[in-house]
């Protein structure tokens, strides 16, 4: 088998529990910092958590409800695969440190999870959760995705993020060195930002203690702030074909830390909701595109990557 240029984190977790893994997102009911007051109101601009909670991850269900709805969803396809217990709608530690780890048990207490693995804010992390993670990190798998979403500090302000690309980079640094695997997610093309400040970011993060990173490519979501600002000031946005999107991605790449394991390259939101661009791509089809670029050009990730 040909090796792929890129690093592929699916392939990773074949390795780690040898043999195919499933995430079961599921909506524990969080709220969100940046919303309720405590950080910020409004939300960030780009933001509507419909866009990607599935269709059996809904909170007025219990958390074993949504794992036995997802392993089921699933399961008649691998009949031996594994499952990870995916936290992902809004700020997923974001609550009592005995109310969090309650949640976080009852997952682990499924027959059918492997391990867990929690979306969240780098703002919204105490070194208390991180020593309960690094505990469960001893029996089982763990990994905190943590939304950095730029490295620019002027766009995270414009977007409402609510924090700094300086405290999302401390947090990683205190995550790693607990030994939790740690995931960053990042988007290419918010409003503003150069090309040149889009391949900054692949410097910027490479030089932290990441191990997977999930790109997304800008889509502007209807009900968003951003979706109004898109409609009055179309001049802020360069919204990237998908070649000229692949393009980037394999430019980035490039720049990447070789270590630093991809899970996704593109956002898959509901086409009802999106504004623009509809590419009408999954993941796994923009992988395979990702892939013959990267053999035209010759190319690979980290080829240009300085420690």
């Amino acid at each position: 088998m040909i090796e792929k240029r890129y690093k592929d984190y699916a392939s990773i977790l074949k390795k780690i529990f040898d043999g195919r893994v499933q995430k079961i997102s599921i909506n524990a009911g969080f709220s969100c910092p940046n919303r309720d007051g405590k950080i910020g109101t409004g939300g960030c601009s780009y933001c509507n958590n419909q866009s990607f909670t599935p269709d059996y991850c809904r909170s007025y269900k219990s958390i074993t409800q949504q794992i036995d709805e997802g392993v089921l969803f699933f399961d008649h396809k691998y009949k031996t695969q594994k499952y990870l217990a995916y936290f992902q709608s809004f700020t997923n530690t974001y609550g009592s440190l005995n109310d969090l780890i309650s949640i976080y048990e009852e997952a682990l207490n499924h027959e059918k999870i492997s391990g867990i693995v929690i979306g969240t804010r780098p703002d919204c992390v105490s070194d208390e959760l991180l020593d309960y993670f690094f505990e469960v990190s001893s029996r089982r798998f763990v990994m905190l995705e943590y939304g950095v979403e730029s490295t620019c500090e002027d766009t995270l302000k414009f977007i409402n993020r609510g924090h700094s690309f300086r405290v999302a980079a401390e947090t990683i640094k205190s995550t790693a060195k607990k030994g939790i695997f740690v995931g960053a997610h990042l988007i290419l093309g918010l409003p503003c930002e150069s090309r040149e400040q889009l391949i900054e970011h692949a410097r910027n993060l490479s030089q932290l203690p990441i191990h997977c990173l999930k790109l997304h490519q800008l889509q502007i979501i209807k009900g968003t702030k951003m979706a109004k600002q898109y409609a009055e000031n179309p001049e802020w946005f360069h919204l990237f074909t998908a070649e000229e999107y692949i393009d980037l991605v394999v430019d980035f790449l490039e720049w990447l830390n070789p270590e630093i394991a991809i899970e996704r390259f593109v956002s898959q939101s509901p086409k009802e909701l999106i504004v623009a661009p509809d590419w009408g791509l999954k993941n796994y089809e923009f992988a395979v595109k990702i892939e013959k670029r990267l053999a035209e050009r010759n190319t690979w990730q980290g080829r240009l990557f300085l420690k």
